[in-house]
């Protein structure tokens, strides 16, 4: 039984499959990091991290747990309901349903981030611990099973697919601290990343109802728009300096 788990390494083949699932697992946790820093970014520092641990802790259980049901998986690309004359799936439903969520979230965000409104009873329920944690739930399922089916049709073997999810969690926990702290530190990136928000979101509901929108699209877009953030914040530090020396 241990041996046929390693069976696998003797093949060049499953290795390829195993480095282009982890890139593609790694690709798609980016958005679950980005939803994790904007939701804890309001948090008190100790409950930031434990919000942030326990999400990550949450989104790989999920994963593992998802792909020991494989043939479920399988089975929530049939139709089961239809709207408006489209079929829809239990995992289209979930999509639709995970990026409507998400949508709501960034533009409830975004609103607060604009208003500045101390009083919004939206703002003490972000900053409740809990809440915090249970919504980062309900989006780590949503994207767990996005991975799950995404990782079903690109690799064969139940170890080479948990491995992958193994590794791409690990480089997660790694980047989220220091995503969150910059986040954190520079107001305008949580601006642009409850945008970014907004274009997933609206992915997934797209993907949902049956338009496929390629994730490069997504992703370059996504790029292009951090490298210009990241020039911004560079010509702002250089602009303070200056002005500090003079």
């Amino acid at each position: 039984m241990i041996a046929s788990w390693f069976a696998w390494m003797s093949d060049a083949n499953a290795w390829a499959a195993l480095v282009t699932l982890t890139a593609m697992e790694i690709v798609l946790g980016i958005d679950n990091v980005v939803f994790i820093s904007v939701l804890v970014a309001r948090l008190p520092e100790a409950q930031a991290k434990v919000a942030r641990i326990t999400g990550l802790s949450l989104a790989f259980i999920f994963r593992v747990v998802l792909l020991f049901f494989l043939s479920w998986i399988i089975g929530l690309k049939e139709p089961v309901l239809t709207i408006l004359g489209k079929a829809l799936s239990w995992r289209d439903i979930i999509l639709i349903v995970g990026g409507l969520f998400l949508l709501y979230k960034a533009t409830t965000e975004l609103h607060h981030e604009a208003e500045h409104d101390a009083e919004d009873p939206a703002s003490k329920v972000v900053n409740n611990l809990g809440v915090a944690i249970a919504q980062i739930a309900v989006i780590d399922l949503v994207f767990s099973i996005d991975s799950i089916i995404t990782a079903i049709g690109m690799a064969q073997d139940l170890e080479i697919m948990i491995l992958a999810v193994v590794l791409s969690m690990l480089v997660m926990f790694a980047a989220s601290g220091s995503v969150a702290g910059f986040i954190k530190n520079h107001p305008t990136t949580k601006v642009l990343a409850l945008s970014f928000l907004v274009l997933i979101g609206m992915s997934l509901v797209a993907e949902g109802w049956g338009f496929h929108l390629p994730r490069g699209y997504v992703y370059s877009a996504m790029a292009f728009s951090a490298v210009v953030e990241m020039i911004n914040i560079r010509i702002k530090k250089k602009k303070r300096k200056a002005a500090a020396g003079g």
